[in-house]
């Protein structure tokens, strides 16, 4: 992703619209059990703790600038959190980019039961826990809290390697509070929703594919997809939903797996059934019941 200005606005800034949601993450919570492996496990943790998408977001219009909204975040962040990104050293990964899905049966491996931040850690060292990694970081990076300057920086620090967090905090703090790009997700100045409306960013990742993996270095595919917008009367920016997938190069760094970079690209995107969207009491009311996911393989 390559910005063509400091702030990664470039030609996308009519896609301040909805795929902002994608790089704020709600924080984590108790999470002891998992299902499933070879494809995401999943544990709703309670909605009391501090699980990810607790609701405090809302809405946009579904237009096609919404989804655009999204994506500009999308954009921003990735343009700016990795603007001078220094590419590893991937000579000793293997390549796996056409390896099959991993099978669906149990594993019979452990999830994590630590947290940093709130957000999972003390992942596997191999390529489920890259997998896993990527997943819960999809989540803490595409929620609300990454628009509160404490949440966002424990976040970073939390999520990236040292040296990626400490020469990124700045730029993502100047994003963040950009008065433009607030205002035109329809959030007040210091990134709060208006009186009356509840801002929604969630993202649920879908799957994950493992690219490239060594015992140090891991590039890890997450298929992800995503709630963003504004609920409440009023809103202009009704919450919609995106489709994305994002590549995480990873590093074990400090006994645990950290984001160095990433990429992201819109899709795969299915085709959307004829259903009536639902009103935006609705939508905050199941955001403020219905508890994020922290996902394992």
């Amino acid at each position: 992703m390559s910005p063509s200005d400091d702030h990664g606005y470039d030609g996308e800034s009519a896609r301040y619209g909805g795929d902002a949601g994608r790089y704020t993450g709600d924080a984590g919570r108790d999470d002891d059990e998992f299902g499933g492996s070879g494809q995401t496990r999943t544990r709703l943790p309670e909605r009391d703790g501090d699980g990810y998408g607790s609701a405090r977001r809302a809405g946009r219009t579904p237009s096609r600038s919404l989804v655009t909204v999204v994506g500009v975040v999308v954009l921003l962040i990735a343009a700016i959190a990795f603007a001078n990104r220094g590419g590893g050293d991937s000579s000793s990964n293997n390549d796996t980019s056409n390896a099959k899905p991993a099978p669906t049966a149990a594993s019979g491996t452990q999830p994590v039961d630590a947290k940093n931040a709130g957000i999972p850690s003390g992942f596997a060292h191999d390529r489920q826990g890259a997998e896993s990694a990527a997943a819960n970081y999809a989540v803490a990076l595409g929620s609300a809290e990454m628009f509160s300057t404490d949440r966002r920086r424990a976040i970073v620090t939390a999520v990236y390697t040292p040296d990626a967090a400490a020469g990124r905090q700045a730029d993502l703090d100047t994003a963040y509070s950009a008065e433009d790009f607030l205002t035109g997700i329809g959030l007040d100045r210091d990134g709060s929703a208006p009186d009356g409306q509840t801002f929604i960013s969630r993202v649920i990742p879908v799957g994950t594919k493992v690219e490239k993996f060594s015992a140090d270095s891991a590039t890890v595919a997450v298929w992800n997809s995503s709630l963003f917008g504004l609920a409440g009367e009023g809103s202009k920016n009704p919450v919609t939903e995106n489709w994305y997938t994002t590549t995480y190069e990873l590093r074990w760094n400090g006994g645990d797996w950290k984001v160095a970079d990433f990429d992201q690209k819109d899709g795969p995107v299915p085709t959307g059934r004829d259903q009536t969207a639902s009103t935006a009491d609705e939508l905050t009311k199941a955001v403020e019941q219905y508890g994020g996911f922290t996902y394992a393989r």
